[in-house]
């Protein structure tokens, strides 16, 4: 009879998992072995300022509810301890705030494994390129710079020429 509930309960667990992975714009899994309560909590902290939900969750749960939303392959990445970035805002952002963080801690305590991002497997290159990615703003402000770049020259131009014949 317990074991039914058991069952039961794991099964409502793996359908909540699904409805996130599908929800999120990018999914990040990471090996967080090694961390301090100090360095995992200011990451939450960072991680929540920017709607990212970090979790740690059972390589076996995650692994069905991966298989469950149709994403196949995770067997190899979800070997050892995981935590899960759910990245609901943009999907560049959980891949930067835990690659920064990895490199605050010299790469030894916090792995990047791999994920999923926009509906593709990423593996470990992916994610870490991924993370170099300039966020939404950011490629936004750079966009607008070169649009108004040939206009602004060519008011300079126009503004010299004006000056000389004056």
């Amino acid at each position: 009879m317990a074991s039914k509930v058991i069952l039961k309960q794991k099964a409502e667990e793996v359908k909540g998992i699904v409805e996130k992975i599908k929800k999120a714009k990018s999914v990040i899994l990471v090996d967080y072995r090694g961390l301090t309560v100090a360095q995992d909590t200011a990451m939450r902290v960072e991680m929540r300022k920017e709607n990212v939900e970090y979790k740690i969750i059972k390589n076996r749960i995650m692994l069905r509810a991966f298989n469950d939303a149709g994403f196949k392959g995770f067997d190899e990445i979800l070997q050892n301890p995981t935590a899960v970035a759910f990245g609901y805002d943009d999907a560049v952002v959980p891949a930067k705030i835990l690659a920064d963080n990895s490199k605050k801690l010299a790469n030894k305590f916090l792995i990047l494994k791999g994920g999923v991002a926009e509906g593709k497997i990423l593996d470990e290159k992916e994610v870490t390129a991924l993370a170099k990615i300039p966020s939404k703003p950011v490629l936004v402000a750079q966009l607008l710079g070169l649009l108004t770049s040939p206009m602004r020259s060519l008011a300079v131009g126009l503004s010299e020429v004006a000056k000389k014949q004056a």
